[in-house]
Order: structure tokens, then C-alpha cells, then sequence
């Protein structure tokens, strides 16, 4: 934080939708509110399920478990601050606090990216290659990929946060956004912040295209086989489930690639809108990957009735 020395600035005001009208802001809050309680019931569940039974310690399901973990993390660290800023008018941040957040923003997002890949290799191999799946994956194997993800995905966000700090702030401190990232902070900057601006695009296209890349190519030649095998009754379940998975990965990818390239040329003038789209791509999937990606999953359904089941017995 040495930066701070040469800035004035020593909290930041996160404004979320900037041109929101009061009469606006209960609705606003209850709905993030809602949506934040969903993700930490849904998630949540996954990463208990995961956790506690042991016949869903299989490489697919610890994949996902890494997945849910980050979603919890990503929401508990941002959208309690922007809940309070409705309810209570406390959106402020100290500079510190801000480019906390802005690291745990960039890094959790480049972890999502690679989780989501690794998820889509999985699928790859189970629906292409099922009689070689567990010699090629392997509980092992998923557990040193996700380190190394998480590590990479760290280091991701900290050059992003670090491209952030070298800049001065000595003026405006009002970020038009829901939580501190680098676009919306570097344009407070005293400076020029252009070259940090593109710096952080260059990286985020590069953390969210390359895994994206894998993703579409390894869904395609799974659709290739579902449909060179389309009589199979699994290789139907199959392509239904590649259908739901693409929902959540459009939802993930194709906004926030739009947002930073739009960003970058200035192509949406409006402030709410680009808000708008950055929750979208940020929070919705984070409440609809648990839900598609595993609680839509036989085993998982299975597990969840037996739990329910129990608990319900020793009620009564």
C-alpha cells in the first residue's frame, strides 16, 4: 500500500447503480438480498454434500465443490457492503479495504474461468473416452489442477491490483459500480490510467479466453459424439445436460467479454447499464451453477433426499 502515500484519497464511496432514484433502493437491496441468500444456501449445500459423504469424492464432484467455494467467497466479500449501502447508506470503503476487494474480485473471477474449464475436460473425457475416464482423471489429478488454479488465479489478481495502486488518487472517489474493480477505480485516478486500463484488459482476455477456448472446443466434439450416438438414451442425457451447462457458461463468459471490450472503446455511455451487465455476469451464475451444475445431478438429488430424510426422522 505505499501508493497510499502519494495519494489523498482514503476511502472510496461505492455508488452501485449511479442513476438509481431512491424510491428505487428498497427494491434494489431485497433483491440483491434475496439473491445473495439463494447463493449461500445453494452453494453452500454442494459444499457440505461434497464434503461430508464420502461416495461424492469423486473427481466431477470436487470440481465442483472448488466451484462453489469461490462463488461463496466472491459473494460474502462484495454484496454485503453494497446491501448496506441501500439499507443504511454505507457504501464507503477504505482505500485499503477497496483494493482488498479488487484483488479478491479479479483473482476469484480468473478462478472461476479455470474451475469451469477443468469442468468442461471433465465432461470431455466422461462422454469421449468413459472407458479410459478414471485412469485419465483422477482425484489426484483434480486436486493438483485446482491448486495450481488457485495459485495462478491469485497471481492474476495481483498484478491487476498492483497495475491499480501504482496510480495516484487525489480527487473523486465515487466508484459507479457494486464492488471496487480495476476499470471503475483506475478512472478516479489523478493520471492517466489508460495504459493500467489496458494493461488489466490485456490480462482479463486472457484469463477468461483461453480457458473459454478449451471450453467450446472440447463441447463441440461432445456434441460431435452425442450426435454420432444420438439413439443411446445416455448420450440424450448427455447432450441435455451439455445444453444447461452452456447456459451458465454463456451467462459467465458472453457479458463480461462484452463489458471489458466495451469498457476499453467506451461504447456504453450509460453508467446503470454497465452496472447492470456486470452483476449480471458477476452474481447470476454464482446462484444457477449450483443449481444446474449439481443439485440437477441424480447423485446429488439422491444424496440431498436421504439427508432431508434423516433429519426429518429424528424430529419427529
Amino acid at each position: 500500500m505505499a501508493n497510499q502515500t502519494r495519494s489523498s484519497v482514503n476511502e472510496f464511496v461505492l455508488l452501485g447503480f449511479p442513476g438509481l432514484g431512491e424510491k428505487f433502493f428498497p427494491v434494489v437491496s431485497i433483491t440483491i438480498f434475496f439473491l445473495y441468500n439463494v447463493s449461500l444456501f445453494a452453494n453452500g449445500i454442494v459444499l457440505v454434500l461434497i464434503i461430508m459423504r464420502d461416495h461424492l469424492h469423486l473427481p466431477m464432484y470436487l470440481i465442483l465443490a472448488n466451484l462453489a467455494f469461490s462463488n461463496l467467497l466472491f459473494d460474502t466479500l462484495t454484496l454485503p457492503k453494497i446491501i448496506a449501502k441501500y439499507w443504511f447508506g454505507d457504501g464507503s470503503l477504505s482505500f485499503s479495504l477497496c483494493f482488498i476487494q479488487m484483488f479478491f474480485v479479479h483473482f476469484l473471477a480468473t478462478l472461476d474461468s479455470l474451475i469451469i474449464m477443468l469442468m468442461a475436460i471433465d465432461r470431455y473425457v466422461a462422454i469421449c473416452k468413459p472407458l479410459r475416464y478414471h485412469t485419465i482423471i483422477s482425484n489426484r489429478l483434480v486436486i493438483i489442477l485446482c491448486l495450481l488454479f488457485w495459485l495462478f488465479a491469485a497471481i492474476i489478481g495481483l498484478v491487476i491490483t498492483t497495475l491499480g495502486l501504482w496510480l495516484p488518487y487525489c480527487g473523486p472517489n465515487r466508484i459507479k459500480s457494486c464492488f471496487c474493480s480495476l476499470t471503475p477505480v483506475a478512472v478516479l485516478s489523478c493520471a492517466d490510467s489508460g495504459w493500467a486500463r489496458r494493461s488489466g484488459f490485456i490480462i482479463a482476455l486472457f484469463a477468461h479466453v483461453s480457458p473459454l477456448s478449451f471450453i467450446v472446443f472440447s463441447y463441440i466434439i461432445v456434441l460431435v459424439r452425442v450426435r454420432s450416438m444420438w439413439r443411446s438414451e445416455n448420450m440424450q442425457k448427455a447432450f441435455y445436460t451439455c445444453i444447461t451447462h452452456w447456459f451458465v457458461i454463456g451467462l459467465y463468459f458472453i457479458p463480461r467479454l462484452a463489458v471489458y471490450t466495451y469498457n476499453q472503446v467506451q461504447l456504453i455511455p450509460n453508467a446503470d447499464l454497465n452496472v447492470l451487465l456486470i452483476c449480471l455476469y458477476t452474481f447470476a451464475p454464482h446462484f444457477t451453477s449450483p443449481i444446474i451444475f449439481c443439485l440437477r445431478t441424480e447423485e446429488i438429488k439422491k444424496t440431498l433426499r436421504v439427508v432431508l430424510r434423516r433429519m426429518m426422522t429424528k424430529e419427529y
